[in-house]
């Protein structure tokens, strides 16, 4: 006893010391528990794709194989690190053949796309920017048609993953987010996604799976880094620094659009089974003897472009991929504009939102559906798009909607949230 009172009159004698080896002890568990739970989603993801390796193939079949892109500057460098630990593991123990390229700078994933040879499955390891890479060199290919139906899976390794919402399920762990990601990716069930074709007048298209954004709130959102040191005060501080410099923000545009296209039926995902020899044969003794009559050519109607003049504070050009599996009756792109009366206390609450959520957008927005659309801005006042949240200097361009142009691998999970949403 007389022990234990020593112990607590030394503590209380040296307090100061005290308070700081409970801190540092605290931490320090806090930190190993982490590490252990870590461990444990990785061993139990690692135990998941090993069902995958053992199962038996064919004689004549071939192992799968998988290229992947992987961006090793992604989240501050450490995207190679997450990718070795994490995702690497699984896809070996599943059995995949895989490929591994890296890209060594900015731009560089166009490249290797447009000289990839075909593969089975397509892995982009990275953020928005790599994604937006790769689609864009693929799409650019010669052999697109055909090379853009390969499944592609993302791997969110960046500091900023649009679309992994859109895929996976939401977690605040980043290795239960690597690991589901690539378990989806063994798992084979994909959802086609819309794609973007943004046109300049002289530049080649870039393609986008999210959105173009222009307006104050991504001028003013592009400025947050800046100040870091104000915390969770930082968002506020950056709108409100920004209507110092400028206040009303408003932008003018000329925006003329297309109307929505019906979207024709799913087609099946699996080929049909090859009809029987006697029904072959009996087709082509049909149509020998009476052939189809020849439908005469298709005039093809001009397009007919609607013009409307927007004065807003933010204009956002989105697809409906935050949502995949939502049955919808048109193929189209979305045209979003705020309205330009906002007073400065709304701008700073309303980008607060939007810091978290870009694609939010105000009741009192305006909202068009079109198929294609073409943006005309005033000389000298373009500024900067956020392209998939990659920035590009503002320009007149032309924007055409692809619909269900690429395959993406989605977690089953994610597709049964989504629908118990819309139900």
């Amino acid at each position: 006893m007389a022990r234990v009172v020593k112990v607590f009159r030394t503590l209380r004698n040296h307090w100061k010391k005290s308070t700081l080896a409970a801190c540092v002890l605290s931490y320090g568990g806090h930190w190993l528990y982490g590490k252990h739970c870590d461990s444990v989603l990785r061993r139990e993801a690692c135990l998941e794709a090993r069902e995958f390796g053992r199962q038996q193939i064919a004689p004549q079949e071939q192992l799968r194989k998988a290229t992947v892109i992987l961006n090793p500057a992604a989240c501050s460098g450490k995207a190679n690190n997450l990718f070795e630990k994490n995702a690497a593991p699984i896809l070996h123990l599943a059995g995949v053949e895989i490929t591994i390229v890296k890209t060594d700078y900015e731009g560089q994933g166009k490249k290797l796309i447009e000289l990839m040879e075909p593969t089975d499955v397509l892995i982009v390891a990275g953020g928005d920017g790599t994604l937006q890479e790769v689609i864009t060199g693929l799409l650019r290919r010669p052999d697109q048609e055909k090379f853009s139906q390969t499944p592609i899976g993302f791997i969110p390794l960046g500091s900023r993953n649009s679309l992994s919402p859109s895929l996976h399920l939401l977690s605040d762990n980043t290795v239960k987010h690597i690991t589901s990601a690539t378990l989806s990716i063994l798992k084979g069930e994909t959802v086609p996604l819309d794609v973007l074709q943004i046109k300049g007048e002289k530049e080649q298209p870039v393609y986008a799976l999210m959105g173009l954004r222009w307006g104050a709130f991504r001028d003013a959102a592009a400025t947050i880094s800046k100040y870091w040191y104000l915390g969770p005060l930082k968002t506020k501080a950056a709108h409100w620094f920004s209507t110092l410099r400028e206040w009303p923000l408003v932008r003018e545009a000329s925006v003329s659009y297309l109307a929505p296209s019906l979207r024709p039926p799913d087609l099946p995902l699996q080929k049909l089974p090859r009809p029987s020899l006697l029904y072959r044969i009996v087709r082509r003794l049909k149509n020998y003897w009476n052939p189809p009559v020849e439908e005469p050519p298709k005039v093809e109607e001009p397009e007919k472009w609607e013009e409307q003049q927007l004065s807003t504070l933010e204009l956002l050009i989105q697809t409906h991929n935050k949502n995949p599996v939502e049955k919808r009756i048109n193929d189209s792109l979305m045209i979003c504009a705020e309205p330009d009366d906002f007073t400065v206390g709304e701008f700073i609450t309303v980008g607060t939102i939007k810091g978290d959520d870009p694609t939010l957008f105000t009741k009192r927005s305006t909202t068009l559906e079109a198929s294609a659309c073409q943006l005309q801005l005033p000389e000298g006042g373009g500024g900067f798009y956020n392209i998939d949240n990659e920035e590009y200097e503002a320009m007149p361009v032309e924007v055409r909607l692809l619909p269900r142009k690429l395959r993406f691998f989605i977690s089953a999970e994610r597709r049964e949230e989504f629908l118990s949403q819309m139900q």
